[in-house]
């Protein structure tokens, strides 16, 4: 697995992601000083909501920037059969005879992204499924609480 193309992707997919936020933002900031946004009476509070919404999208964005920022420092490591799961690791589960891949990131959890013909979800240790793949190695049977259902799943992979 070429993990460097795949963080690379991940970058990717958060800067399109960043450029929809930014574009947001800024309709939102437009909106909000237009001068049919001015208030006519004290009920009218176009203006007002356009500028939280400007501001919470402006938020976003800088959460994404800084998502950006930490894949950018981390390094490809290649984690062995022996080596326990850890930010910057590729994992593989059977769960039900199906399987799902997930890139355990230092941030931008829930970005997806397809890499080798397969969809990719980024998850990060602070997330359940993250908590409880930390730690744990390749081949071992975990019973992962998820949506409040015990799941049985196999680790196939960890790379």
């Amino acid at each position: 697995m070429n993990k460097r193309a795949l963080i690379k992707k991940i970058i990717g997919r958060l800067a399109e992601e960043l450029e929809v936020y930014f574009r947001a933002a800024q309709a939102s900031r437009t909106e909000a000083t237009h001068e049919q946004s001015k208030a006519e009476n004290k009920y009218d509070t176009r203006g007002l909501e356009a500028s939280y919404l400007a501001r919470g999208q402006s938020k976003q964005a800088a959460e994404i920037q800084g998502a950006i920022a930490a894949f950018e420092k981390l390094s490809a490591r290649t984690f062995g059969e022996a080596d326990a799961i850890d930010v910057g690791a590729f994992v593989e589960l059977e769960l039900d005879g199906e399987k799902a891949a997930y890139f355990i990131g230092p941030r931008g959890g829930g970005t997806e992204v397809i890499h080798d013909k397969r969809e990719v979800l980024v998850i990060t240790p602070e997330s359940p499924l993250g908590q409880q793949l930390m730690g744990r190695k390749q081949g071992e049977v975990l019973k992962l609480k998820l949506a409040n259902a015990q799941n049985q799943c196999r680790l196939m992979k960890v790379a």
